[in-house]
């Protein structure tokens, strides 16, 4: 029987690289608004949602942003990733074109969203880069500062578009933290060696698929299109 896929893709590492806009930005703010001069080594960036992360970074000044401070925060922080994005900085990654083409030629396919990018980041990201339009729905940083609650509202959102239910949703991610969202939401997971860690990182995860990347968009699909309908039936 055909069934509906719906295919949650995070975004920094696993289908482009900024060459750390985002990071950069979050930096130059940080300076511009508040006066605190921080290159955040340390700060925790990879699988963590944008708020996580900034948290993280006032936590470590001692400094508390809330309401409209924090909303003109975020503001001056989408305005400066967007500055810093200029043309030639960065990249999609190699087969991440081809593989959404691909997922959208099946009527029964579906590309969505789940990233620790707040929403307006994840557009500046999408949208520099052209490949916005692919994507149906999402589910973003600034709706869930924990990523396996983040994973349940996309798996949500995607049962009421449509998928039967989690055993339909397949979350592709770089890094750990991916493969634990899917785990929490009774999804499936993939996991592309394309961001900071390596297969040899992410295997000990044990993501239902492990690829070096997607250069070649087959593999993934093949796992996709054989699914078995219970993610209880996992090798």
């Amino acid at each position: 029987m055909n069934r509906r896929r719906v295919l949650l893709f995070d975004i920094d590492g696993t289908l482009l690289h900024t060459d750390g806009a985002g990071s950069q930005a979050l930096s130059d703010v940080l300076h511009a608004r508040l006066g605190i001069r921080d290159e955040l080594a340390g700060i925790a960036f990879a699988g963590r949602t944008d708020p996580l992360i900034l948290g993280d970074i006032l936590a470590r000044h001692e400094v508390v942003l809330a309401g409209a401070e924090l909303e003109a925060f975020w503001d001056a922080t989408y305005a400066r990733a967007t500055e810093l994005l200029q043309p030639g900085r960065g990249r999609i990654l190699p087969g991440v074109e081809a593989l959404l083409e691909r997922v959208a030629a099946d009527p029964l396919w579906t590309s969505a969203l789940l990233t620790g990018n707040n929403a307006p980041m994840a557009e500046i990201k999408l949208r520099h880069y052209g490949i916005d339009h692919w994507f149906v729905f999402g589910a973003f940083g600034n709706e869930a500062v924990d990523r396996n609650a983040l994973a349940c509202l996309a798996v949500q959102r995607s049962v009421e578009r449509g998928a039967a239910d989690a055993g339909d949703c397949v979350v592709i991610g770089d890094t750990p933290l991916d493969i634990a969202c899917a785990r929490a939401a009774d999804a499936w997971a993939v996991a592309v060696a394309t961001g900071s860690f390596s297969m040899a990182e992410l295997a000990p995860h044990a993501p239902d698929l492990l690829l070096a990347d997607l250069t070649d968009p087959e593999p993934l699909l093949a796992f996709v299109r054989d699914l078995p309908r219970e993610t209880s039936q996992r090798s």
